[in-house]
């Protein structure tokens, strides 16, 4: 088969559309290869820096050799060294000393691969939360302007998907609002107790560098502190095996895959609503709805964020299982699973909040199309309001009921069984047993009427927990987002 040049261009190979059609680059690259071996080698400094300080004989020049060449690498190198050894720790080490070869002898000293690996995943993880946290503030601060502009637009409410009391199209976003800063506290919270695996050995146990310190504890002790603020890092946990504990990552994906769960339920919402014509996700002016039918106007943002949302929520399922299996102090069967699962949840992440800050940046409201749905249903919702009226002006209460019961199924018959529209009011009118309250029919059917205390509510929510929460992410609200797919 031709191949048309594809495999100068990488087109003869399997590349996640994760990243090769969604993800923001800055994601992109935080879980890059150039990301993951350029904080090895950080990491191989710090330790060099650190071990020099409490007085192992590594020298200045040793030191500045591997500042030099910390971005220098040999990829190629590193993958014949890999080839050959079956080893990527190894691996680099050797690549990373062919390049400071006055520095070779002092390179990973006392350390084991879970020194490099786990911390660097710890340094990715805490450095993905960073990423993804402004993104669902700005996502927030996007459907709290939503919100509070059609905090007073009457809108009917459902409940099992049936009409239901009426609500108000700002108060409905503040229940989506109301589930992502609930996330937003588990992503801080998850990202703050993170802690750094640090100089802990091959079991733990930090023998090798109680064996290089000749038997000194808290030189030991000062080294894991020390690499620990190096890497940016508070706290550093005080036991591991040769890993950190698998449940941290449990952890991780949890709080991603809640997340998930916020966005399906938002989206699916939008393409409820989509569906009934009375709120519209962004459409492109040349955008295309249909191969087959040219007037369609899809919901494929949403669809998209649906879509990837459950394949986030799943991933939570791998973390569980390993932690589960991990025999003692550690095997080896986390490793490529890992891989996978933790880059996949943070890529996801990231590509369903840049597509929902779209969708909420852009969403088109049809008050006209909520206006005629709320008529046809708000006559029989005001059936109880009737009633009170016709007592207070004289009326007894169950004959008022029984004439408002025949009227109302008469009117849904016409709904119903004709297709006509709703004259339940119509009929009201036509019965002079209501004259006495003829008068007052439009202001008992004033839609703002029957939403309670959904514009106060609206107000008090978004100036006293909304608007707050976001306040440490101002300086990273950014403009617009312009989605590439």
């Amino acid at each position: 088969m031709a191949t048309c040049g594809a495999e100068e261009d990488g087109l003869a190979r399997y590349r996640s559309p994760l990243v090769s059609r969604y993800a923001s680059p800055e994601m992109g690259f935080n879980f890059s290869e150039r990301k993951k071996f350029g904080t090895w080698r950080r990491l191989w400094l710090y330790l060099a820096q650190a071990e020099k300080s409490l007085g192992l004989p590594i020298t200045d020049e040793q030191i500045q050799e591997m500042e030099a060449n910390l971005d220098n690498i040999d990829f190629k190198m590193a993958a014949e060294e890999e080839k050959k050894l079956r080893h990527d720790v190894m691996a680099h080490v050797h690549t990373f000393a062919h390049c400071c070869p006055k520095a070779a002898a002092i390179i990973h000293l006392g350390a084991t691969s879970c020194y490099v690996g786990d911390n660097t995943d710890l340094i990715v993880l805490r450095d993905g939360f960073d990423l993804l946290l402004p993104k669902l503030a700005r996502v927030i601060s996007r459907l709290a302007d939503f919100a509070e502009k059609y905090a007073d637009l009457p809108t009917l409410g459902f409940t099992h998907y049936q009409p239901a009391q009426l609500t108000t199209v700002g108060k409905r976003c503040c229940l989506w609002i109301q589930d992502l800063c609930m996330d937003l506290r588990n992503l801080e919270r998850a990202r703050d107790d993170l802690r750094f695996r640090g100089v802990k050995g091959t079991t733990g146990t930090q023998a090798s560098f109680l064996q290089l310190f000749e038997g000194d504890h808290s030189k030991v002790e000062e080294l894991d502190r020390l690499v620990t603020a190096k890497a940016g890092f508070k706290r550093a946990y005080m036991v591991t095996g040769q890993t950190y504990s698998r449940k941290v990552d449990i952890e991780v994906l949890s709080v991603l895959a809640s997340l998930g769960a916020s966005i399906h339920k938002i989206c699916t919402d939008i393409r409820l609503l989509a569906n009934l014509k009375e709120i519209e996700e962004p459409f492109e002016k040349d955008q295309i709805g249909s191969s087959a039918m040219p007037y369609k106007r899809n919901p494929m943002r949403s669809e998209r964020c649906c879509s990837l949302a459950r394949h986030l929520m799943t991933l939570v399922l791998d973390p569980l299982q390993t932690a589960s299996v991990q025999w003692f102090e550690r095997t080896l069967d986390d490793s490529a699973n890992r891989r996978v699962c933790l880059a996949e949840a943070f890529l996801t992440a990231d590509i369903i909040l840049s597509t929902l800050q779209n969708i909420s940046e852009g969403l088109v409201v049809y008050p006209k199309v909520i206006e005629r749905r709320i008529r046809q249903e708000l006559p029989f919702m005001a059936t109880e309001n009737i009633i009170m009226a016709m007592v207070k002006a004289g009326g007894n209460r169950q004959d008022c009921h029984e004439k408002i019961r025949v009227l109302s199924q008469q009117a849904a018959a016409v709904v119903k069984q004709e297709g006509g529209d709703n004259d339940f009011i119509d009929r009201v009118r036509a019965d002079s047993y209501f004259s006495p309250i003829h008068k007052q029919l439009e202001s008992l059917l004033d839609p703002s009427s029957f939403t309670g205390r959904a514009p106060q509510q609206v107000a008090k929510f978004l100036k006293e927990e909304v608007r707050p929460a976001l306040i440490p992410y101002q300086s990273k609200m950014g403009g617009k987002i312009e989605l590439a797919l």
